[in-house]
């Protein structure tokens, strides 16, 4: 997976995007919901032919997250932290109504009756649709993730920081941030 790891530290160069529109979408949250609402938005960018890149930042790390595996991490502040915030897209919970769980149940339930795509389908969808998902890397820094991509789903091909969000979104048409 090493090999397929692109780590940036500045914004593509100019012109890289082919004259396509673009979107950035900073994704902050790990909760369902919001999940939901950014992946929809991302697919729909790249089916209307938009250039789509989706930063994770922060809880929105755990979107991104392997939902198997242990989470390394050193130091005991970021061992606590890992172990409370274990991420992955099946771990998602809804922002509100909760309910200790029944109401995440409850709207995935929903979405199946609905043929609403699930988080994961929607990765899966997203990256096939071409859109570039971001781990950032100050923030893996910050929760004592590795460098590089291990903790994160295969989906996941590029580990950047600040520099590069502000160069992608200095040039999309859209910028979002949920």
């Amino acid at each position: 997976m090493a090999e397929k790891t692109q780590v940036l530290t500045a914004p593509r160069e100019e012109g890289e995007t082919g004259g396509k529109e673009k979107l950035t979408i900073a994704v902050l949250s790990g909760d369902l919901e919001r999940a939901l609402a950014a992946f929809m938005l991302a697919t729909t960018g790249a089916a209307m032919g938009m250039e789509v890149n989706m930063f994770f930042t922060f809880w929105g790390l755990n979107i991104i997250k392997k939902n198997e595996g242990s989470l390394q991490s050193k130091g005991m502040m970021r061992k606590m932290l890992n172990m409370m915030n274990r991420g992955g897209s099946k771990r998602l919970k809804l922002s509100r109504f909760n309910m200790l769980g029944a109401g995440t149940w409850m709207m995935k339930r929903l979405m199946e009756e609905t043929n609403m795509p699930s988080v994961d389908e929607m990765i899966v969808m997203a990256k096939e649709m071409g859109v570039h998902l971001i781990a950032c890397t100050t923030t893996c820094g910050v929760m004592g993730l590795p460098s590089d991509t291990t903790s994160f789903r295969d989906e996941v091909e590029i580990m950047a920081g600040a520099a590069h969000f502000l160069g992608e979104a200095r040039e999309s048409k859209v910028t979002l941030f949920i």
